[in-house]
Formats: C-alpha cells, structure tokens, sequence
C-alpha cells in the first residue's frame, strides 16, 4: 500500500524552490503531485513523490543542501495534530517519546529511535522504505526538522554533541555546521542527532503541560492512527480534508494516493464499500457534528460539507436524516434519528 504523508510536509517547498532558481509548479507536475492540493496541510499526499520531488529539486537546482534549507523553515507546527499531544508533555524527554510513538500519523514512512547510553541519547529519524531508493533529500529534511524541535523544547542556545548522517560529505560541510551548531560526521551508520541525556529531563515549557489537555490529545492522535491503518481509512481521510474544498470526487482522492479511480473503487470493494458510500458516510459523520454547533450558520454548514449551495444541502439533509436542519436543532426528538441514521 502507498506510504502517505500530510501536506504540511511541503508548507514552504514552493518558496525555498524558488529561492534557489526553479519553479515549484513544474517539479510538482513532474512526479505527479497534486500542486493545487498543497495548500490544505491536512492533505494526505504520496510519500514516494514527495521523495522524487525532494531529490529532483536538489538536482535541478544543483546543490545537496535542498533538504536542509527546506527543514529551516519547519518545526512542530508542521506535525499538525501530532504536535497537540507533544507539546502537552512534562518533559523533552516525554515530549519525544511521544513524537516518536505518533510520528506516523504525519508520515507513514518515518520511525523514531531513541536510544538511552549513559549519559547520552540517540535520536534516529530512520524512513521505512519498501525499496531502494534515493533519500538524501528526505533523511536531510528529517534530521533538520527533528533538531528544530529539539531547539524550540531547548532553548535558541542550546547544541547537540553530533550530528551524524549515514549518506557521503556533501561539497560544502560548513552549510551543515552552520545549521547544527555543532560537529557534523558523514559516512556513519545511521541519521542520528545525539544529545546529553540530562537535557530530556528539562521540563517543557511555555506553555505549561495540562493533563486534562494531554489525555484529550492522545485520544484524538491516536482515533486517528487506527482510522489511517487502513485502506478504506485513509480514503475517508481524504474525503473529509477534500470536502470543504468543494473538490472531493474520486478522481482527486485517487490523486492523492498515487493511483487511479478504479484502484480506489477496488480497494473498498474488498470491504463491500463503494466511493459514493463512503463519501455519503463521512459527510453524515460531519453534519452531525457541525449541526450540533447551533451558532453555525446553514451557508457555512454547506460549505465545509463540499455543497454548492443550502438548497442543497437542504435536500440532501432531509433525503439522508428524515428532517431538517432546522426541526433537528429547534426539537430535541430529532436527534435520535439522526444518530441512527449517521
């Protein structure tokens, strides 16, 4: 099954491209990603692309830092709903464990090892990857991104021991002392970032851990983990970041994963399932929790729920759930049908 990976991944690609000569909109196309989808960080994209388009602009630009420059611009906010249960945590320590329990759910291809020796620790972004294949750009953005968050929990001051990278020294070296601030070793075993181990004992703040915040976090994380571990999964995904964009159909839901329509529609025919059911199903999940918003209006309603127009809504509502919007809010009887109904 394709590796996804969020959006959010490529927040500040177009810029950084443009920054070293070439044009975001054409390296895009050229391995097949969706540009205009982009701009929702909650898109979930091929990860296999995101990798030929990491390397590909490293190429066209002629530099090897592509993925660096491209982390300098990351952090945790890029981990979206990940980043909720992070930033909750105690310590960095816990903070990272956490990271590395839900990374993920951004990117289905990373892991996070993080090894405990004495008085240091490891911390190994590794890419789970099914073949072979060129990653420099992507182990880069990795590193870089992972001793951005490190340097957020830590302090502007603070610097790890090493940093190792398991690919060959670039031409330039100082680009990465730079980055780091610290000594960078290439040719080793593994993509490391190492760290005193007294500095995850350092308590995370601002803002202040809230337990009652943390628990609500982790549940949500991890609703999310079990609803991305599957095929059908990760097609309702899809259809619920793409349905306020007005753009959901099964020609785009079948872009993001890197195929075509007829493999969707194979994929959830193994599991009785058919596009225009699932779509309807997520769309009913939605409409149950926006119409419990009374203080939303009808014309936002239809609009995070991809219609054109209320009309339409109106009737799709009524078709669906037996009543409308208006009887569901204003008579409390209603909204056991439409419990059942969802």
């Amino acid at each position: 099954m394709v590796d996804l990976i969020r959006a959010a991944c490529l927040t500040h690609y177009a810029d950084v491209a443009r920054s070293v000569g070439i044009d975001p909109a054409k390296m895009l196309k050229s391995v097949g990603l969706p540009g205009r989808g982009l701009a929702n960080p909650d898109i979930k994209i091929p990860g296999g692309g995101v990798r030929r388009l990491l390397e590909a602009s490293a190429a066209a630009a002629k530099i090897d830092d592509f993925g660096l420059r491209l982390a300098e611009r990351g952090g945790l906010s890029n981990l979206g709903p990940v980043a909720l249960v992070v930033r909750e945590q105690a310590t960095v320590g816990a903070a990272i464990e956490a990271l590395s329990r839900y990374i993920h759910i951004h990117n289905e291809s990373i892991r996070l090892r993080i090894e405990r020796e004495s008085d240091t620790v490891v911390i190994a972004p590794v890419l789970i990857l099914g073949r072979p294949v060129p990653a420099r750009q992507s182990a880069e953005l990795l590193v870089g991104v992972a001793y951005r968050i490190l340097s957020a929990f830590l302090g502007s001051g603070w610097r790890p021991l090493d940093v190792h990278f398991a690919y060959p020294a670039p031409r330039n070296r100082d680009v990465y002392r730079r980055f780091f601030n610290c000594n960078v070793a290439f040719g080793a075993e593994f993509d490391a970032i190492i760290c005193p181990a007294i500095d995850m004992e350092r308590s995370m703040a601002p803002p202040e851990s809230n337990a009652s915040m943390a628990r609500y976090a982790q549940s949500y994380v991890e609703a999310l983990a079990a609803r991305s571990s599957t095929r059908e999964g990760k097609v309702r995904e899809l259809v619920a970041a793409l349905l306020p964009t007005g753009r959901c159909s099964l020609v785009r839901v079948a872009q993001h994963l890197g195929c075509d329509g007829r493999t969707v529609q194979r994929w959830l025919a193994e599991h009785g399932k058919s596009f225009s059911e699932v779509l309807d199903a997520e769309r009913s999940e939605m409409a149950v929790r926006l119409v419990e918003d009374r203080n939303r209006s009808l014309p936002a309603v239809a609009e995070l729920l991809g219609f054109s127009a209320q009309s339409a809504l109106a009737r799709w509502f009524k078709e669906r759930f037996g009543c409308s919007i208006t009887q569901w809010r204003t008579d409390p009887k209603h909204r056991s049908v439409l419990e059942k109904a969802g």
